[in-house]
């Protein structure tokens, strides 16, 4: 059997680092993920979907992501049930993420790293190799 799901959006909120009894990290996150078609008004539905990372990642995403940054989570869609306090049973989805990466990075960021990374052009002064 295959259950493996990629989706990328922007996160709604800060992630929600926790920990387990055992001290195990969890970090809960939601991705608001636009849909690849337009409805007859032309826009893009939005779905937000909740994900969870345990472990390194949790820790990972807890440390480096933050509201409406633009995340790809890859993992396993889950599916929970429970029994609400008024006994119906209730479902959930989510998205347990492996991995997740950041979406977009900016180019100016990119462009200052390397003016200021140290590093000059070399000059030929002679043109000889020098060994």
């Amino acid at each position: 059997m295959l259950n493996h799901i990629t989706i990328m959006g922007r996160m709604t909120h800060d992630p929600e680092l926790r920990r387990t009894q055992s001290g195990a990290p969890v970090a809960s996150f939601t991705l608001a993920v636009e849909r690849d078609f337009k409805d007859d008004s032309g826009t893009r539905a939005t779905d937000f979907i909740d994900c969870a990372a345990w472990r390194n990642t949790a820790e990972f995403v807890s440390k480096y992501f933050t509201k409406g940054m633009m995340a790809i989570a890859s993992g396993r869609l889950q599916i929970r049930t429970w029994k609400d306090k008024d006994g119906n049973n209730r479902k959930a989805a989510e998205v347990v993420a492996d991995s997740v990466y950041f979406g977009e990075t900016k180019r100016s960021d990119r462009s200052e790293a390397a003016q200021t990374s140290g590093f000059a052009e070399l000059s030929d002064d002679d043109g000889d190799i020098p060994f």
